[in-house]
């Protein structure tokens, strides 16, 4: 039988289309919360997410299209969002992000700005409407969806790294402003990062063949992992999603201004 223990819970999982935040919603609700997602994709795409996200829980979900690079859309969202949940979200994941990785010299401001915008500043707009009314209630929670690029630097990507380690010290402060609020009782409110390495989605796939030489798709993934992530092997985004939900257990109460790498091993050398 599963365990709801959020149910009566409402959460926004941004960026949950598809990926780890299409994971982290459908686990989410699973638990018994009413999700709330948000992202890209055509209207098939959506419709295919929120039959998923239903599907794993009570039914309920639904989808807000807000542009995260425009936080007038975003201030509309969370207004929606207080409406909708009946004074407020109890679960805020910030999962939304976009990636262009090329040489520092070579990155079109434009580029700089989009990331910087859905990575970091989205976030930011999210918390600052959200957390009051978490703190109201003596339970929230925050999970940033950081990366291991928010722990360790890499060539080729100077706005997904800044805005990675951007997140986690905006997490830090968040988890401090809040650490007060609410009790063990009530649950308090966190505000955590998640920092994956290599996950295993689509969109690697095609690394993934570049690097099997003629071998087993398992070889190529070793070959991809070698040279950061010591474990060779990928997480699933099943996997980020059940930590998601574990943070939101009130025994997490003083798990807060954390950023967990998932990382087989990456960040310890």
């Amino acid at each position: 039988m599963a365990d709801t223990f959020l149910s009566g819970r409402t959460a926004l999982v941004t960026g949950s289309t598809s990926g780890i935040g299409l994971a982290i919603a459908r686990a989410l609700a699973a638990a018994g919360a009413k999700v709330a997602i948000n992202g890209l994709g055509t209207p098939d795409q959506v419709a295919n997410a929120i039959a998923e996200v239903d599907a794993a829980g009570s039914g309920g979900t639904r989808h807000f299209g807000a542009d995260l690079r425009d936080p007038d859309a975003i201030a509309a969202m969370m207004d929606e969002l207080a409406a909708w949940s009946g004074g407020g979200i109890d679960i805020l994941v910030n999962n939304a992000g976009i990636q262009h990785a090329v040489p520092l010299h070579e990155m079109p401001v434009q580029k700089w700005n989009d990331i910087l915008a859905i990575n970091l500043s989205s976030a930011f707009h999210t918390m600052r409407a959200a957390m009051p009314a978490m703190a109201a209630r003596g339970y929230g929670r925050v999970v940033n969806i950081a990366s291991v690029h928010g722990l360790v630097a890499s060539k080729d990507k100077a706005p997904y790294v800044a805005s990675k380690f951007g997140i986690v010290g905006l997490s830090k402060v968040a988890a401090l402003e809040y650490a007060a609020q609410g009790s063990r009782d009530s649950g308090g409110i966190t505000v955590n990062c998640i920092c994956p390495g290599w996950v295993e989605t689509p969109l690697i796939e095609p690394q993934v063949e570049a690097r099997m030489a003629g071998g087993s798709r398992d070889d190529g993934v070793r070959a991809l992992l070698a040279e950061k992530q010591p474990s060779l092997r990928m997480t699933l985004p099943d996997e980020i999603a059940a930590l998601a939900v574990f943070l939101c257990r009130r025994e997490a109460h003083n798990i807060t201004g954390t950023a967990m790498p998932v990382d087989g091993g990456w960040t310890a050398q």
